[in-house]
């Protein structure tokens, strides 16, 4: 048997030297376009919806460095993260003395005022998970195109729907996942396919643990500046309290990410990640397994709802089985000719083999695309081509995972139909495929 290497990237990188080392070398440098490179004329215009962290610290910031994209609009129900968001812009392009659309940076409550600007070309949803398909429906229905936090739906049901609004309407879309972009995972998923562990029988993806529970809370009023109807938008009615919403004037790590009516936990957060990988490299990435079965553990009481772990068992119609489970970020595909594992913590490449991992990927062989995430969008903004992970992608993506999770609601090994996208026989598994929207918000 063959001894486990464990190697760096770095590590990996001095090994392959030459033309095939400096080519990986080069993979994860954040691009960008030579200052005043794009006339104002010609940049794609970005309308932000959802001003939280992962839009202040992350979403918005990649979009304010691109030359060839202008933020024009800002959105948020809460008034003290929509100022920090319009200061954000307007801050940015005042310091790089960058020659604006009319009219600068607009801040909007209500999304659908943004959706109605005919100045707008594309929008960037970073909402609670609950208000991902409604908002990138509308706008896609608008004629904007969208870049969509992950996970990018609450069900399998809005899933089909959103996948099929953007395939009827040719508006681009892409799912705001990094980890394609990331040069360890795309390094497994490429030896995977291009048959270096020969035969995949297996495939293990962990994912960190959930949050622990939170005891009953009481009802609140609503903070002020906070439009928190409008924020409920989809979800079913209920009484404002602060952990079921974010801690008002600040961006710490929100309530609603562990409440089940605007986020399914850890099963679907790091999981629309990892689970991505996973169907990448197994060439599944726009169908899914045949059988599921899963065991979970949920708070038994409090407000904060989504399960704490799991274990779930998938098997696909060509018989690879899929292990996905409580543990940490990493994905492994296992072959009779030995195995790949890469994880998120440390970005390392971890085989069975040197062989393995020193294989140059012939050219005649599965070489996937190396591109950011939000670069990989605005790109197909420009030449209306496909992008790398499009709204199907990410439909497969998150409703693998809500298989697993629906099978732990129901208690039992399940079948899945995945071009009928059901469980065949099933009338309470199916039952759980959608969720009740409130009204007006329906699809």
């Amino acid at each position: 048997m063959s001894a486990t290497r464990r190697m760096s990237r770095r590590g990996f990188l001095a090994r392959m030297a030459g033309r095939a080392g400096a080519a990986l070398a080069a993979v994860y440098v954040l691009p960008g376009r030579a200052a005043g490179a794009t006339p104002p004329s010609e940049r794609v215009t970005v309308g932000c919806i959802g001003m939280g962290r992962q839009a202040v610290y992350s979403n918005v910031r990649f979009f304010l460095g691109q030359d060839d994209a202008q933020v024009v609009a800002v959105c948020d129900v809460d008034a003290w993260r929509l100022d920090q968001a319009r200061q954000q812009v307007t801050s940015h392009y005042a310091k790089a003395k960058r020659s604006g659309v009319a009219g600068g940076c607009v801040a909007a409550t209500d999304f659908r005022d943004i959706l109605a600007r005919a100045d707008l070309d594309a929008v960037m949803i970073s909402t609670p998970d609950h208000w991902h398909v409604p908002m990138a429906v509308a706008a896609a229905r608008a004629g904007k195109d969208v870049c969509l936090e992950k996970p990018i739906t609450l069900s399998i049901a809005e899933g089909r729907v959103l996948a099929d609004t953007f395939r009827r309407t040719g508006r681009v879309f892409r799912v705001d996942s990094e980890f394609r972009s990331h040069a360890c995972f795309q390094r497994v998923c490429e030896l995977v396919r291009s048959g270096r562990v020969g035969r995949l029988h297996t495939i293990r993806t962990g994912v960190p643990k959930g949050d622990v529970g939170c005891p009953p809370q009481p009802d609140m009023p609503v903070p002020e500046g906070l439009d928190y109807d409008l924020w409920l938008g989809p979800a079913p009615a209920a009484a404002y309290t602060e952990k079921r919403v974010h801690t008002p004037r600040s961006f710490a790590r929100p309530g609603w990410m562990r409440c089940r009516d605007t986020c399914e936990g850890m099963i679907t957060n790091w999981g629309a990640h990892l689970n991505d990988i996973a169907q990448w490299g197994h060439g599944t990435e726009r169908t899914g397994p045949v059988e599921v079965e899963a065991t979970g553990t949920f708070p038994t009481d409090g407000l904060w709802n989504v399960l704490l772990d799991f274990h779930v068992r998938y098997r696909f119609a060509d018989g690879v089985q899929m292990i996905y489970e409580t543990s940490h970020p990493y994905v492994r595909f296992e072959g009779d000719a030995g195995w790949v594992e890469a994880g998120y913590g440390n970005r390392r490449v971890t085989v069975s083999s040197d062989e393995i991992l020193l294989s140059p990927i012939r050219p005649d062989e599965v070489h996937l695309p190396r591109v950011h995430e939000k670069r990989d969008f605005l790109d197909c903004v420009r030449s209306r081509r496909r992008t790398i992970a499009d709204a199907e992608v990410g439909h497969r993506t998150t409703s693998l995972c809500q298989i697993g999770h629906i099978a732990i609601l129901v208690g039992r090994k399940l079948r899945w139909d995945p071009d009928r996208e059901v469980f065949p026989g099933d009338d309470e598994a199916n039952r759980l495929l959608a969720r009740p929207l409130r009204s007006p918000w329906t699809l």
